[in-house]
């Protein structure tokens, strides 16, 4: 409870800080904003290579089947959920075609047009290279290796080398949450930081762009998930939801500041274990999966985004096209980085595969970063609630 309480401290004072509009004090609480968004990014790599790889080298013994089949199940059904209740959202509020003379001002400069189709961009997660995943930070090609070497360490026959490898690596693992731990106990200047950032983009107008109906959809698609829905999952599991998101308010505030669920996931393991209660073998296991594939809010950012972006090059909108773009959203989801701006990108290369005027999300872009950050609160609030349903079925 003191925890929480000093971060919501920093928060109001970030809040404040930014409000004042002192241009040498932004560009402080930039570089500070920055350098822990940098070194949580830092660890949260060998973070989630580490986790993967000692919890699969268990695989077939105490359950770990039985907990992957409730992870991938719980994501399926969130995620799906998100996504519905965006279409659901988007039928009910109607948003209308943008004015012609917005379109036509509209851009996005070369350096956001994508660079692949769809189809390269999920070929690009099959690494041809053992190191490259680890220098340009692929999570997903990362999770691939780490599944291998942890599947290959559980198929090993018990010996003494099998067992220096597998202590190696937990020994590694511990190193690397005693630096968490250390990093969270100064976290408050970086939530200060964070909130000052926020703070000065809201007076200088980034959210004054917003389109109206659209983003109604978007935010209202998102607080139905993070209030309702997820809640519900609790309750049908007997877990109380108001317990477990008191409990989780550290990881679920990193979120919201550091737009990324991945460079999140140090903050969400701690909080899970210390503060929640989470088994330490659940958690590890559980956080580091959904942190790539239980993406509630990107879903929901794609199929809506998506619908906006073909509403406004003419394409109906029907029951069929609805229904499918809901399947495409939640597999879409489930491929993409848990990385700042990730889902922009990803409905950005959609669009232009389909020939949609991709010209629109340049309208949207001026007022993503808040939707990111609502986004990744969301998803991050989702994965603790999957962890927390595991961690009670197992």
């Amino acid at each position: 409870m003191k925890t929480s309480f000093i971060w919501i401290g920093a928060l109001v004072v970030g809040a404040v800080l930014g409000w004042l509009g002192l241009e040498w004090l932004d560009a402080s609480m930039n570089f500070v904003a920055t350098v822990y968004t940098r070194l949580f990014q830092l660890l949260a790599v060998p973070t989630i290579v580490l986790a993967v790889i000692t919890t699969f080298s268990t695989f077939g013994s105490k359950g770990s089947g039985r907990i992957f089949g409730h992870t991938l199940t719980y994501t399926l059904l969130t995620t799906l959920a998100a996504a519905s209740i965006g279409a659901v959202l988007y039928v009910l509020i109607a948003p209308g075609k943008l004015p012609l003379d917005s379109l036509v001002n509209a851009t996005l400069t070369s350096d956001l047009a994508p660079q692949t189709s769809y189809i390269d961009h999920v070929v690009s997660i099959i690494p041809n290279n053992i190191v490259r995943p680890f220098i340009d930070g692929n999570v997903l090609s990362l999770l691939l290796l780490a599944f291998a070497i942890g599947f290959g360490l559980s198929k090993l026959p018990e010996s003494e080398n099998k067992t220096t490898v597998v202590r190696g690596l937990i020994g590694l693992q511990e190193l690397l949450f005693l630096l968490i731990r250390g990093l969270i106990r100064t976290l408050p200047l970086g939530i200060v930081a964070f909130s000052a950032q926020l703070s000065a983009q809201v007076s200088t107008g980034v959210v004054a762009d917003s389109i109206g109906k659209y983003v109604l959809v978007v935010l209202g698609g998102n607080v139905i998930q993070f209030f309702v829905v997820l809640p519900l999952f609790l309750l049908a599991r007997g877990l109380n939801p108001i317990h477990v998101l008191s409990k989780m308010m550290p990881a679920v505030l990193m979120a919201l500041f550091t737009k990324s669920s991945a460079a999140t996931l140090p903050v969400t393991m701690d909080t899970a274990e210390k503060r929640l209660g989470v088994r330490q073998n659940i958690s590890r296991f559980v956080l580091p999966i959904c942190t790539t594939i239980n993406m509630n809010g990107c879903a929901a950012f794609i199929l809506v985004t998506s619908l906006f972006v073909m509403q406004q090059g003419g394409t109906p909108l029907t029951l069929s096209t609805i229904l499918m773009w809901i399947i495409i959203s939640v597999v879409s989801a489930i491929g993409n980085a848990g990385v700042p701006m990730g889902c922009f990108f990803l409905t950005l290369s959609l669009m232009s595969g389909i020939g949609a005027p991709v010209a629109v999300l340049g309208i949207i872009l001026p007022i993503y970063t808040i939707i990111d950050m609502i986004e990744t609160a969301e998803n991050v609030w989702s994965d603790s609630c999957v962890a927390a349903m595991v961690d009670h079925d197992i």
